[in-house]
């Protein structure tokens, strides 16, 4: 089968694209012909080494996929050949990646794909939709009525926080750094889109919400409590899920006599029966067609190198080029 993978940590031009042994699918493992996977940050830091792992070469890379199932192990309960699956936080505690024509997933990390929802659409949501349904629904507990901020809006986590906040029946504020996008923005459901190059987010925040905000989900690797908690409310939440070497001042007083809380979370510390549930329900919205996928690009697979150097321009190197996900097609 085809596969892009690495024979060392580096930089996108170690990724290769070749042939590799097809997986054989264990007694509870679901052997999956892959329709799409996509791209995410924390790829990018696997392959170049920025995160210590234990990676046994030559390494898959990749964290979800879309597909059908071939073939099932004899343990398998829950699906049978022909179903579409999905799956997330693959790659990861000795799972293999993604990246790659035949894929095999244990059942507990597969969903089922909605009739009617394509491939891309539900790979697209799948880490980023299980990552903000997690922020909003199992730390933050948002509330119908309540203000949110999310930096970046139309980003692949900001759309689906904008998109799930407003299905809980949130009020939203975001951030986009064009008219383009500030348009996505409004077309997921935005109530008030700041761009941030033209505008001066911080009043404009206050302008919208005088009483301040109820939930304050930072996107960016870098936060700023200083300027984020005198925009917080009364027992405002913050939410932060990014930046794992980011050391930034922290206002405490400010922030306690506030009775302000601080979330932070990695959604691939989530088991598999929390994503499950999480799964759920974003498998309902996106049958009702209440939750969209944000794509920025469809590529094939065999130009993963190329995917990885423009995850890295808009992650890394803050281009924000991307206004969504890059979807791969083997």
């Amino acid at each position: 089968m085809k596969a892009a993978f690495i024979n060392q940590t580096g930089p996108p031009e170690v990724i290769r694209y070749d042939d590799l042994p097809e997986p054989k699918p264990r007694r509870t493992q679901c052997l999956i012909r892959v329709a799409a996977v996509d791209v995410n940050p924390i790829d990018t830091y696997v392959r170049s080494g920025a995160i210590p792992a234990q990676l046994s070469f030559p390494w898959i890379l990749g964290r979800d996929l879309a597909g059908t199932v071939v073939e099932t192990g004899a343990g398998v309960k829950r699906f049978k050949p022909g179903d579409r699956v999905w799956a997330t936080s693959q790659g990861a505690e000795g799972r293999p990646g993604t990246f790659a024509e035949l894929a095999a997933v244990d059942e507990r990390w597969l969903n089922p794909t909605p009739a009617g929802v394509n491939d891309e659409d539900v790979v697209a949501l799948s880490l980023v939709g299980i990552t903000a349904y997690l922020g909003l629904m199992r730390h933050a507990k948002l509330r119908a009525g309540e203000v949110l901020f999310v930096n970046g809006g139309s980003g692949g986590v900001g759309s689906s926080v904008v998109q799930m906040a407003k299905i809980l029946g949130a009020r939203v504020i975001t951030t986009a750094g064009s008219e383009e996008k500030a348009q996505i923005c409004r077309d997921l459901g935005a109530d008030l889109v700041v761009n941030y190059k033209v505008q001066e987010v911080d009043s404009a925040i206050k302008a919208y919400a005088p009483e301040g905000v109820n939930l304050w989900w930072e996107t960016l690797r870098e936060p700023n409590f200083e300027r984020a908690i005198p925009l917080l409310a009364r027992r405002g939440r913050m939410v932060v899920m990014a930046g794992r070497d980011a050391r930034p001042s922290f206002p405490v007083g400010p922030f306690y006599v506030k009775d302000c809380s601080l979330y932070g979370f990695a959604m691939f510390n989530a088991s598999a029966r929390e994503q499950r549930a999480a799964a759920a329900d974003l498998n309902r919205w996106l049958a009702e067609g209440k939750l969209k996928a944000r794509i920025d690009r469809v590529l094939p697979l065999s130009q993963a190198a190329e995917a990885h150097r423009l995850q890295e321009a808009s992650t890394i190197q803050k281009t924000g080029s991307l206004a969504g996900k890059i979807v791969l097609k083997p």
